[in-house]
């Protein structure tokens, strides 16, 4: 109560112009309260770490990364990372009868179906991978399951999961692009598709 009457005095005491000035100091001072700084902006280098994240956690390795033999089981090769199937290498014969089944490379770098045989892509950074995609192409790729992304072009072959990945953010897949970009890039021209035997080559 003692405080309310001293300013209630102070303000009685005041001269208008006083006043005036007083309460315009108050709306001043609350005018040019700084507003919230924005978040920094993400480096490069932050953009090909998540986008390094990313593609190991969404499985990209395990069918795009040859594998050597370790004393406990398949490892990924160190030297051939994301370099897809070997195009030096000959998969094993195909079983006589595959009717209802899938059929997956001992390394899961290719595989057999009723879509014929497949083989994952070279996706470093080399011009036999995605070395010359652009980013649309990359998104197109794994939004609509189109062949290096290009308008027109075959669907995507199993087991590529492109359907669940086409639900990704856009930073999302421009991070990745990012982190694929910027691999070691190794030469392999990735063998075509074998269409199922009795199908017309497209």
């Amino acid at each position: 109560m003692k405080h309310h009457s001293y300013m209630t005095k102070l303000i009685h005491s005041l001269s208008p112009l006083a006043l005036v000035a007083l309460l315009g100091a108050c709306g001043t001072a609350e005018a040019t309260t700084e507003p919230a700084a924005a978040p920094p902006a993400i480096t490069e280098a932050q953009r090909i770490e998540r986008g390094q994240y990313l593609v190991g956690i969404t499985g990209c390795h395990d069918c795009h990364s040859p594998k050597i033999m370790g004393p406990k089981g398949p490892e990924l090769d160190p030297a051939r990372l994301l370099s897809g199937f070997p195009a030096d290498r000959q998969l094993p014969p195909v079983p006589a009868n595959t009717q209802g089944w899938a059929l997956m490379a001992m390394d899961l770098t290719a595989a057999v179906g009723p879509w014929g045989t497949s083989f994952a892509a070279n996706i470093t950074s080399d011009e036999t991978g995605i070395g010359n995609w652009t980013e649309e192409q990359f998104e197109r790729a794994l939004r609509h399951g189109l062949y290096k992304g290009l308008e027109g072009s075959r669907p995507l072959l199993p087991p590529m999961p492109w359907q669940n990945l086409a639900n990704l953010k856009p930073e999302d897949l421009r991070d990745m692009f990012a982190y694929l970009k910027s691999t070691k890039p190794v030469e392999n021209v990735v063998p075509a598709p074998i269409p199922p035997v009795g199908a017309m080559p497209r």
